[in-house]
């Protein structure tokens, strides 16, 4: 593929792989030549440095204010998007009074475009497979990554194709579905969805094709740097002492870890300690797991449980998860399915917010954590809730409903103690 215009002129100086350090240009590759090991984006030091707040709060309200730190989109004109980001920072007082916390925050995702937090990343590696001339987006997904392919194909007017557990809940399958472009049901796992796209995109038939989370991984994972970033700014400018993530592939957790880290060597925060936690379900918890024994090899495990937005029995990032969980001192643990379902319910009765099953997971975990001693409830902490609960409402169907049923009269309404 040949680069085009939209990825020069930017902070990133190349491809880096994350156990050797071996260095490569700005391509569509996403393992390394020499030891087979994942590749990130890696950026010169100069260019990040440049960047200032005031650039930034210049830019527009979505992920495109941070342009100077990422590797695609510093033309406007180049940007495949449906301009994510900007997403609400709710200052939980009410949860944190619940939990005996003195100073708590919801990053709430679920407020984009598709609803998750995958718009972020399907931003940047749209972009990058459009600069690469690419015609097609592909991916392997647990439903919401899904979603936002789908969308982000329906808005440039490219052809897309989406792999999913044929398993998946039923709204997310829908909302997939709706953008008119190729959805694919597989009978399997998310991780042998994940192995059969990889499969694909060496065939000939897919050659024109850019898998979002494969081929073009190095871009599509730079976007998550877009939730650590907001984080700070929306803090004014700092960083928060502890975070909990939401892990399936650790590439959400390892990300955000990074924007702190690139913040203070911009000089755009000033440096402190932070912590960072993450947040598994006991159906597919391999990381926290990993973590729990010391291990620094994740062992794949065949997911079950509510949380199917988690369930990627194989996490690509497992490893560099555990790494900077034990940097910064972090800790990462699982909850079950009733956990999950009543850390929904917490969060929706307390702040308003209605999260997936992966947001229950977080609050779950949180309490948790709390529970203990593992996390401080004296130190300010932020929770990422990265998708809406309306993907997921099968998951506390049976457990809601009508407080009461009444004929429409004032006699049923007295009935009923409403009046009381």
């Amino acid at each position: 593929m040949t680069l085009t215009a939209s990825l020069v002129d930017c902070p990133a100086d190349g491809l880096v792989c994350r156990n050797c350090g071996a260095r490569y240009p700005l391509s569509p590759v996403h393992a390394c030549a020499e030891c087979f090991g994942p590749l990130e984006v890696g950026y010169a030091a100069a260019a990040l440095a440049s960047v200032t707040r005031a650039q930034i709060e210049g830019g527009p309200p979505n992920v495109w204010r941070y342009a100077g730190l990422l590797p695609v989109g510093q033309d406007p004109a180049s940007r495949v998007s449906l301009n994510p980001g900007w997403t609400p920072m709710v200052r939980a007082d009410r949860l944190a009074e619940a939990l005996g916390m003195r100073s708590l925050w919801v990053k709430d995702d679920s407020a984009n475009p598709t609803h998750s937090f995958k718009d972020r990343v399907v931003s940047m590696a749209a972009t990058a497979a459009r600069g690469f001339g690419y015609d097609r987006l592909a991916c392997a997904s647990t439903g919401n990554l899904a979603n936002s392919v789908a969308a982000h194909a329906a808005r440039a007017g490219m052809s897309s194709v989406v792999f999913i557990p044929a398993d998946l809940e039923p709204g997310k399958i829908v909302q997939s579905a709706i953008y008119g472009g190729t959805l694919v049901a597989v009978d399997g796992s998310y991780d042998d969805v994940n192995r059969l796209t990889s499969e694909l995109a060496e065939t000939d038939e897919f050659e024109g094709t850019a898998f979002v989370n494969q081929n073009v991984r190095p871009f599509y994972a730079e976007g998550s740097k877009t939730v650590g970033y907001e984080t700070a700014e929306q803090l004014g400018w700092r960083l928060p002492e502890q975070i909990v993530v939401p892990v399936a592939s650790g590439s959400l957790l390892t990300k955000i870890d990074k924007a702190f880290r690139e913040f203070v060597a911009a000089g755009l925060v000033d440096p402190s300690e932070w912590r960072v936690f993450g947040a598994q379900s006991a159906g597919c918890a391999p990381i926290a797991v990993a973590f729990e024994a010391g291990h620094d090899v994740v062992q794949p495990v065949r997911p079950t449980g509510i949380a199917k937005s988690l369930n990627i029995g194989n996490p690509a990032d497992g490893p560099y998860a555990l790494d900077a969980v034990r940097r910064t001192g972090g800790s990462i643990a699982a909850v079950g399915d009733d956990e999950i379902r009543e850390g929904i319910r917490l969060l929706a009765r307390t702040e308003g917010i209605f999260g997936e099953t992966a947001g229950g997971v977080t609050v779950a975990v949180l309490r948790r954590l709390l529970a203990s001693g593992a996390l401080d409830p004296g130190a300010e902490t932020v929770i990422y809730n990265t998708g809406d609960g309306l993907k997921t409402l099968d998951a506390v169907a049976g457990l809601v409903g009508p407080s009461v049923t009444i004929a429409p009269t004032l006699k049923a309404v007295r009935a009923a103690g409403l009046m009381d």
